[in-house]
């Protein structure tokens, strides 16, 4: 039997129509041409999803597991993965037509390309990516199998929720880039069935501070693990899950306490959280448009460098202005939290969009460069 160029690997629990769907689109137009195999692994479903997929999908292999263990499950499938390439999917993401042929080329073109993040488009037509730039996100990535093979697969004790954190620290670390491609797209279909906020809240709580206890260098330990913690809990007030934060809290600070520390290095740390660029960038924009006093947009997850960066540039920050946790009293350290049409009307000289994920960065820079005459300033895209 000659080896597959690409293995698909899809983890599922209780979403037999969802993944149906999925390996018929894996079938049909997005088949690619190049040699592929495709691994299913079943977090032990009891909604029939393993004989159905016998039946409908022979050539489809299928890994019965004797519990859920969550989207980490996709590490069962990696030790009969032939692939030269992985590719990790949702059970309900497929991607488009001749993508995995280009996400091939990619590869193929750069040997340092430890991963290649698919461009995930929803059903209403928004994006969806990951928080950090160099980050991937679990329902659309090709990964290199010799890159896997050195810095091992996704972190089974997490269950689900910032295991793609962890593999990706783990690959930039080991000198692997991790980039996003505008030619590979993926939909997600973001099926409802075995999404409970309360879990996903508490585990990610939980995982994000495990993260940090791991990887992040002594400095920065606790700078971020306050700016987290801090965030997750105006995010699950926000959405009624005071609880599940608790929880995930309790078991995240526990874990840091346990986990073997395995600081990832300086460099490898700035590639993730832009810190140095972030600073350099400000205090550029700072001295040419002879700045003062500016507005942030976005508590977004990687807000304190931004709020480092304007200490150091010894400028005022007058507010910050967030579409979904703004006009509840939320402070982020002293800084009140605003509703957009709110912070319009206050004084600044430009305003900042403190958040580094990439689609929702330039959504929100869009939209306030349409709503007012200010500079705003896209630290990221200057620097």
């Amino acid at each position: 039997m000659s080896r597959p160029l690409v293995s698909f690997i899809i983890s599922t629990y209780n979403r037999q129509a969802a993944l149906l769907r999925t390996l018929s689109e894996l079938h049909g137009p997005a088949s690619p041409a190049c040699p592929v195999e495709i691994l299913v692994v079943d977090n032990a479903s009891t909604d029939s999803t393993v004989l159905s997929v016998r039946r409908h999908f022979p050539r489809v292999t299928i890994l019965p597991q004797p519990a859920n263990l969550g989207p980490v499950a996709k590490n069962a499938a990696l030790p009969q993965a032939r692939g030269q390439y992985v590719v990790f999917l949702d059970d309900d993401s497929f991607p488009a037509p001749g993508a995995i042929d280009r996400m091939a080329s990619h590869f193929a073109a750069d040997d340092r390309l430890g991963a290649a993040v698919f461009t995930v488009t929803l059903p209403d037509g928004s994006r969806e990516c990951s928080a950090y730039p160099d980050v991937f996100i679990g329902c659309g990535v090709g990964l290199r199998r010799t890159a896997l093979d050195q810095v091992g697969g996704l972190p089974e004790e997490f269950f689900m929720q910032a295991e793609e954190y962890d593999l990706s620290l783990r690959l930039l670390d080991a000198g692997w880039t991790v980039r996003t491609f505008d030619d590979l797209h993926v939909t997600h279909l973001k099926t409802p069935a075995a999404r409970f906020p309360g879990r996903v809240m508490r585990l990610d709580v939980r995982n994000n501070l495990r993260l940090i206890g791991r990887y992040f260098p002594d400095r920065w330990i606790l700078p971020f693990a306050r700016d987290w913690i801090i965030r997750y809990r105006m995010i699950a007030s926000a959405n009624d899950c005071l609880p599940a934060f608790y929880r995930g809290l309790a078991q995240g600070l526990a874990g840091m306490t346990t986990d073997s520390r395995r600081p990832v290095s300086p460099r490898t740390f700035e590639r993730f959280a832009r810190m140095e660029q972030i600073e350099t960038a400000l205090r550029r924009a700072v001295e040419e448009r002879q700045i003062r006093q500016v507005l942030f947009i976005d508590v977004g997850k990687n807000i304190f460098p931004y709020w480092s960066a304007a200490r150091a540039a010894k400028i005022n920050v007058a507010a910050i202005a967030d579409a979904r946790l703004g006009g509840r009293g939320f402070k982020y350290r002293g800084i009140p939290i605003i509703p957009d049409a709110d912070a319009a009307s206050l004084s600044f000289d430009a305003a900042v969009i403190s958040n580094l994920s990439p689609v929702h960065a330039a959504s929100r820079r869009s939209l306030w460069q349409s709503r007012q005459s200010r500079p705003v300033l896209d630290l990221l895209k200057a620097a």
